[in-house]
């Protein structure tokens, strides 16, 4: 291992020791343990979740991992493997799967040490990805298994991830929890990891998963390399056209057709609830996608100029329901292509939302943190070039164009026209490869208690100036958004961009006899956003009750 930067970051919060010849080791009792276990029950005895729990804690002790685990984390294995599996998976478990998973623990340092030999041709090696440094980590999916398989031993020490500002890591909590307070979709969250873990020790994947930590950079320097965060004035200027807005009042983000890049209604820990009792969007999509997990080894919380997109997690299982009623719903064969890098094409990006913002999130401050934070996730900073050069061209269409309007030289379409032809020299979205829109819903509006109005808005924007050749929108039915699809498409036969309406248009919004008309107005109107419900974005959509599926 030549170059140890990496590694030197990582190391604290691995399992793993280094011994003589500089390569990463289990202690010679984790050795024993798991050699015994590999053998089968017969061998190691671990046929049930209460002696799993007991050779956990043996596992554990022989790490000399001081922080203790959630006290009822062993009744939590107990309960699971014990009485809700029935007999015959519980045999099947204990007797093929977790021999298997100690065969894929001892081959974890043999992994590591291969990823970063691998690492040096891509630069992409593991490591803890902090605040405001972005970067990218490329896992295979089978070092993912072998992680994930320490969460489930709860062999990751975590006395000093709160000090990084990691997330939770090892399963303990998510076991425990089912044990003090038992609810089905607990139950099911656990079924979910369960039948991954038995999907790999079936047949284990061969491709990849890339994690990338994104961000909009705080200053402005002369070399840099990335957008920097944009202020008020950068949007209230923005000639970018607003893109395509497509409607879903059913279905799901994840099964979205390919194509798209998923949005992740994140809490700012990655994962959010996930190992523990949360059960909304974040959460089940790391249940049914459980490679996402990964993650949370070595991705600290996220700044308000800050992104996490994700790569290529494959999903494994399939689910009905959502919160208390989410229930495992049994297999899922992920047919999504792969690209060179071995990664499945489904592109994950987690955002978080401003938690309770209640009156604030109207406030100018508050909507600019929302827009860029969702500018920064939706924002390909790889082709950073090209969005610079056609950001450029865009402010000279825009000069023009102000220069001309006494005499009207350009048509209503000409600025969309610039764009078209811009665009074919950047090679931004004419290349079907990079024809990646973006798939979201209510972000920030469940949970969170954002308004979905205003919400929609903000993603829009944000979608439409990181040049996202649309933006599909699933409402879940919520009723306050029953209208969305109506209100969008005349906004596009508006031909409105980012900023401001081309003209002061109106729109008439409401049903029945009752008939409100306002004036329609853009980014342009923020400082005036304080008032009850924001209602100077002009966007009358209905009421704000019914129940949703936002985060």
């Amino acid at each position: 291992m030549e170059d140890r930067a990496e590694l030197d970051s990582i190391l604290p919060h691995l399992p793993l020791g280094v011994g003589s010849s500089r390569r990463l080791l289990w202690p010679s009792k984790v050795v024993e343990a798991l050699e015994a276990m590999s053998k089968g029950p017969d061998h190691s005895r671990v046929n049930c979740g209460e002696v799993l729990s007991i050779a956990i804690s043996d596992i554990r002790a022989s790490l000399s991992l001081a922080d203790p685990l959630a006290p009822s984390a062993p009744q939590g294995y107990a309960l699971f493997f014990d009485e809700l599996m029935s007999r015959a998976d519980s045999t099947n478990w204990f007797a093929q799967d977790v021999p298997k998973l100690a065969n894929l623990l001892l081959r974890l340092p043999f992994l590591i040490d291969v990823h970063y030999q691998n690492a040096q041709t891509y630069g992409y090696g593991l490591r803890i990805l902090g605040q405001q440094e972005s970067g990218v980590v490329l896992l295979s999916q089978e070092l993912i298994g072998a992680l994930l398989a320490c969460s489930l031993f709860c062999l990751f020490p975590t006395c000093n991830r709160g000090l990084r500002h990691l997330p939770t890591i090892n399963f303990d909590q998510l076991f425990a929890s089912l044990y003090d307070s038992y609810s089905e979709n607990q139950e099911n969250k656990l079924r979910c990891i369960v039948h991954y873990f038995r999907r790999i020790c079936l047949q284990m994947p061969t491709g990849s998963v890339s994690f990338e930590r994104k961000l909009l950079s705080l200053g402005h320097h002369p070399l840099q390399s990335c957008v920097s965060y944009p202020d008020a004035r950068f949007w209230t200027e923005s000639t970018i056209p607003l893109c395509p807005f497509q409607v879903h009042s059913s279905g799901l983000i994840e099964d979205h057709a390919i194509g798209t890049l998923e949005v992740d209604f994140a809490n700012k820990y990655l994962g959010g609830g996930a190992l523990n009792r949360g059960c909304v969007q974040e959460e089940i999509r790391f249940m049914i996608n459980p490679e996402l997990i990964a993650g949370m080894l070595f991705l600290p919380s996220m700044a308000d100029n800050e992104s996490i997109e994700i790569i290529g997690a494959e999903r494994f299982s399939d689910y009905t329901g959502y919160a208390s009623s989410f229930r495992f719903a049994g297999d899922y064969v992920d047919k999504r292509s792969v690209d060179f890098l071995g990664r499945r094409n489904t592109r994950i990006v987690a955002i978080d939302a401003l938690c309770s913002p209640r009156m604030k999130q109207y406030k100018l401050k508050y909507l600019l943190r929302e827009t860029n934070k969702a500018f920064c996730g939706f924002l390909d900073q790889s082709k950073y070039s090209q969005y610079m050069r056609l950001f450029k061209i865009m402010n000279t269409v825009q000069l023009n164009e102000t220069s001309s309007l006494l005499v009207e030289t350009h048509d209503e379409g000409s600025r969309t026209e610039e764009l078209g032809k811009s665009d074919e020299k950047c090679g931004q979205l004419k290349d079907p490869e990079n024809y990646i829109g973006i798939a979201t819903g209510n972000w920030g509006c469940g949970a969170f208690g954002g308004d979905p109005e205003l919400k929609t808005i903000i993603q829009w924007l944000a979608a439409s100036q990181a040049l996202r050749p649309f933006i599909s929108y699933y409402t879940f039915g919520l009723e306050a958004l029953q209208s969305l699809d109506q209100v969008s498409q005349w906004i596009i036969s508006q031909k409105w961009n980012v900023a401001a309406p081309r003209h002061g248009g109106r729109l008439e919004a409401g049903g029945g006899d009752e008939t409100s008309t306002r004036p329609m107005v853009g980014v342009a109107g923020w400082g005036e956003c304080e008032k009850e419900r924001g209602e100077n974005w002009g966007f009358d959509l209905g009421d704000s009750g019914g129940s949703d599926l936002g985060g």
